[in-house]
This record gives structure tokens, C-alpha cells and sequence, in this order.
């Protein structure tokens, strides 16, 4: 079980595929069979992937300093990161942390804490209002990641479905996922 939780933990820790890789992993990772129970593997991975957005946050103004430090970043990067903060900050203070939430939520591909962190430590989102948007979007990352997960687990969609087929990558889909019919009464 601690061997499970270390490697949802890890797996949560990297860029891009955060809880959208770990749940699936904890749901599938033993041969299509889950790794801890659900609700251990769903509570592991979101409580990591909002941890990991408060120390992504938290590690921007430390790194934005030392860049600064550095000549050529404070000459040509900083009044870039500068002038689109100013012009965005409008945008910012309308759909605040909403916003933020929804682009952390959405379980695809270059959405996620990272960005979100990067993107609303530049924006100039203050630490409370990001914190409360990683939350929130964490959670609806992981409902809808845990809900598709648990979906293909109990055999709603057919092993032949392309949703099954990009979450399984077995080729004995057939055994993971029952067929609704022969589970009928």
C-alpha cells in the first residue's frame, strides 16, 4: 500500500500529467486491477496535486528573484512579463480565481497547477485568491479524472470504446472491464 501511495505521489509530482496520469495509475496500475481502494487513491492524488500548486506558488517569487538578478532577464524579460501583466490585470480582477479554477480543472494536456501557479503568480493573483482557485480546481479535476476512472472500472463504457482505449492501454481490455451483459442477473 505505501509503495502505491509513493508512486501516485510521484507520478502527481510531474509536469503535465499531475492527478490526470495518477488516478488512472491507481485505478489500473496493477494490471487493470486498482493499487489501493478508490477513495484512498482519489484522496491521495488530489490532496498531493493541492499541495503541489501551494509549493509551485510559493517557489515563483524566489525564482522570479534570482532571474531578476540576472541582467539580461531583468533588461528584455521582465518588461514583457511586465506590460502583459498590466494589460491583463483587468481580465484577472473580473474572473479572478474562478478562472484560474477552471483552467486548473480542465483534465487536459497543458492545463494544470504548474501553468495555473505560473500563470497566476504573473498575472499578479494574490496568494489567498490562488490558493482558493487550486483548490477548487483540483477538485474538479479530480471528480471528473476519478469519475471516468471508476466508470471504465465498473464496465459502463464498452471495452472497445476510445475513452477505454486511451485509459487502458492493455490488450486484454476485455478482461479488465466487465461486459455489462454477461454481469446481468
Amino acid at each position: 500500500m505505501l509503495k502505491a501511495i509513493f508512486w501516485m505521489t510521484v507520478i502527481t509530482f510531474i509536469p503535465t500529467l499531475e492527478l490526470r496520469a495518477s488516478i488512472p495509475f491507481g485505478f489500473f496500475g496493477n494490471a487493470g486491477q486498482p493499487l489501493a481502494p478508490f477513495w484512498l487513491v482519489a484522496l491521495v492524488c488530489i490532496v498531493t496535486n493541492i499541495i503541489l500548486g501551494i509549493l509551485v506558488y510559493a517557489l515563483m517569487g524566489p525564482v522570479f528573484s534570482m532571474l531578476r538578478r540576472w541582467g539580461w532577464f531583468e533588461r528584455r524579460i521582465w518588461p514583457t512579463l511586465n506590460r502583459t501583466q498590466d494589460k491583463l490585470r483587468p481580465s484577472v480582477e473580473k474572473y479572478g480565481e474562478m478562472g484560474v479554477a477552471i483552467f486548473i480543472g480542465i483534465p487536459l494536456p497543458g492545463t494544470g497547477v504548474y501553468t495555473g501557479a505560473f500563470g497566476s503568480y504573473l498575472l499578479g493573483l494574490n496568494r489567498r485568491k490562488f490558493f482558493v482557485a487550486n483548490i477548487i480546481g483540483v477538485l474538479i479535476a479530480g471528480a471528473a479524472v476519478t469519475a471516468l476512472c471508476y466508470l471504465l472500472h465498473v464496465g459502463v463504457m464498452s471495452h472497445d470504446s476510445w475513452v477505454t482505449k486511451l485509459m487502458i492501454k492493455d490488450q486484454s481490455a476485455e478482461m479488465i472491464i466487465a461486459d455489462p451483459v454477461e454481469t446481468m442477473p
